[in-house]
């Protein structure tokens, strides 16, 4: 599968979700979140002084926004931008991905080195931790039965499994891939059950089985895999966005990243 170039000029992208026949994602470095369409236009919602990451809609339609730094969820509702929670206190590291379920939970990384948690922001607002000891949580993805999560951890090199139960909790950790060939990010779900996991030190898209086999490949090239979502047309779209460099801080004041796109054979499955 080759990847085609769908839009570019933005610094660092991050967290894509499809939502309502628009592709999302934060521009990290660029304070700013994007949409693009199909054709690849770009419209840019700015965040000044943020730099935001984990995208995710609650049923309501809002968006909610990982801003990293200073460890808040904001959530726009297509008019304002406002916080609604600090999990500074809960957070031993800067925020980083997000996914949400059905019942409007948010399930949001701190991305330490070693001891990361997810914590879970519920529909009122309040906040839990449900995950811990992870190393680098990162791109999270849940299961079309809603029973599952699975969590990147990109420092460990795998992909690892929690059961959701009733109440929202994360129990049954287990592996779900491990030895990855490269630190796993962002990742998508597909309706056969195959992950797709960015490496980005291995500058490729692969999607992975449980167990750890690797069923396709999409080489990058020189540059960075950072995240990518299914979503267009039938769910059948794997968006893909990439950059120069894995590590953000030396990106500041570049719009070296670019959003590719490429048809998969297996349509996305699950949340987001």
């Amino acid at each position: 599968m080759i990847p085609e170039p769908l839009a570019n000029g933005f610094c660092f992208g991050e967290g894509p979700r499809w939502f309502e026949g628009l592709l999302w994602f934060s521009d990290m470095l660029g304070e700013a979140v994007h949409t693009a369409t199909m054709g690849g236009s770009l419209t840019t919602l700015p965040l000044p002084g943020r730099a935001p990451s984990g995208l995710g809609f609650r049923p309501d339609g809002s968006l909610l926004i990982a801003s990293t730094e200073d460890r808040q969820v904001l959530r726009y509702d297509g008019d304002t931008v406002v916080s609604i929670a600090d999990l500074a206190g809960l957070a031993p590291a800067n925020l980083g991905d997000m996914v949400i379920d059905d019942l409007g939970r948010a399930y949001i990384g701190s991305q330490a080195f070693s001891g990361g948690v997810i914590i879970r922001l519920d529909p009122d607002d309040s906040a839990t931790v449900v995950a811990s000891d992870l190393d680098f949580p990162n791109g999270m993805v849940i299961t079309d039965d809603r029973k599952t999560l699975i969590v990147a951890e990109s420092v460990g090199r795998r992909l690892t499994a929690f059961t959701i139960d009733e109440g929202g909790g994360l129990s049954d950790r287990r592996v779900f891939a491990d030895g990855l060939d490269g630190p796993p990010d962002g990742i998508a779900l597909d309706a056969d059950g195959g992950v797709w996991t960015s490496m980005t030190l291995a500058h490729q898209f692969e999607r992975i089985v449980e167990g750890g086999a690797v069923t396709d490949r999409i080489d990058m090239g020189e540059r960075v895999a950072i995240a990518c979502t299914l979503g267009g047309p039938e769910r059948r779209t794997l968006f893909l966005l990439s950059s120069t460099e894995a590590y953000p801080e030396r990106l500041v004041g570049t719009k070296l990243s670019r959003l590719d796109a490429v048809t998969v054979t297996s349509p996305g499955a699950g949340l987001p």
